[in-house]
């Protein structure tokens, strides 16, 4: 399947460069559409003025702590693009482009990030999408599970999960790959390489040259994309996505990208990174090289992105208002969605902290 890209001899798939232009001397594949390719560009935008503002309400005391997206968003956009509605999606927390191809509301995704339980409700047969998994690579053993379902079942729809190079560290990681070789599972796993797992340096997580070449050991194909190309994570999705179909098993895809913010708006990157390391990444932002795609191919006029611009920041602001001002959360959410019927003595507990609040007013 990814012959021509085998990660152990240092190949890494990039159909899209950093000037905008398409690489014409691969070899077949999978590829966006010129259509598909300004709807990428369109989410995209959205993505990172969502992104931007959540940022911004943090910096305002209007948002706790938020992971940013900036930089990594080709690679829930690609790979969302290139599986079926149908198929379980499994986020980690740096999926928001994914979450809008998906057609989740962007109010949703502010909901989470405020404290409200709606954030994580995803109607299962509209959305097919998990809630964030907070712990690191829990969300992983969950995916393979889906996916083994969906075989047991008998169905083609298949699983992709995703996860950060940091993450690849934690047991469930190698777990998961594990039953996932073992059982055949329909599951793609999307390991967003961002070259760092909070301040520690990828180098300092695994010895192994890729991520992707993690895969072989397992017995399944492994394959490492330029993370900020749309068109590479597609057609790699794509591609792995039909050979989970027709029963070949997993997949492990590694986007190989640069988060251009901060682990989350707790976190200082200046006091680990150098600033000509970002000052390098910025050229290759997934963005600006969409951009360049959509305005060489005159998908769109430069006067158009400026209207999109404005209109994406609109769209966001309004967002996070109905968000701000959705019904507030109840102590009863706390126990609520842990057990189906609460067991007495946390009744019991909730009892006593309703007594507490009411005497407290």
């Amino acid at each position: 399947m990814f012959e021509n890209f085998d990660p152990r001899e240092g190949k890494r798939l990039q159909i899209l460069n950093e000037d905008g232009q398409i690489n014409s001397d691969l070899p077949k594949l999978p590829m966006l559409t010129n259509k598909q390719a300004l709807h990428a560009f369109k989410i995209m935008v959205i993505t990172r003025e969502a992104d931007d503002w959540a940022v911004s309400l943090n910096r305002q005391g209007r948002m706790p702590t938020y992971p940013p997206v900036k930089g990594q968003e080709a690679n829930s956009i690609g790979s969302l693009m290139a599986v079926k509605n149908e198929d379980w999606f499994v986020q980690a927390f740096r999926e928001l482009g994914g979450l809008l191809i998906r057609g989740v509301p962007l109010t949703q995704h502010y909901l989470y990030f405020l404290g409200n339980e709606m954030g994580s409700f995803y109607e299962p047969e509209k959305y097919h999408v998990l809630p964030i998994s907070v712990p690191i690579s829990s969300q992983l053993p969950h995916a393979v599970g889906l996916a083994y379902a969906e075989q047991y079942k008998g169905t083609d729809n298949i699983t992709i999960v995703f996860n950060g190079d940091g993450g690849t560290s934690v047991g469930d990681f190698h777990e998961s790959l594990n039953f996932a070789g073992v059982w055949n599972a329909p599951v793609i796993f999307y390991v967003q390489n961002n070259q760092y797992a909070i301040s520690v340096p990828r180098h300092h997580q695994t010895a192994s040259t890729t991520i992707a070449e993690k895969a072989f050991g397992y017995g399944f194909e492994g394959v490492q994309v330029d993370g900020n190309d749309v068109f590479a994570v597609y057609a790699a999705t794509k591609l792995a996505a039909n050979h989970a179909r027709k029963g070949n098993g997993p997949t492990l895809i590694e986007g190989f990208t640069y988060r251009l913010g901060a682990h989350t708006t707790a976190d200082d990157p200046t006091r680990y990174r150098e600033d000509q390391e970002v000052a390098d990444w910025i050229k290759k932002d997934p963005l600006i090289r969409l951009e360049k795609y959509v305005l060489n191919n005159k998908l769109i006029t430069e006067q158009q992105i400026v209207t999109l611009k404005k209109e994406a920041k609109k769209q966001a602001h309004a967002a996070f208002e109905e968000a701000d001002n959705f019904q507030k959360e109840s102590l009863d959410n706390t126990f609520r969605y842990t057990f189906k019927n609460i067991p007495p003595i946390l009744e019991e507990q909730l009892e006593q902290r309703r007594e507490l609040e009411g005497g407290l007013k």
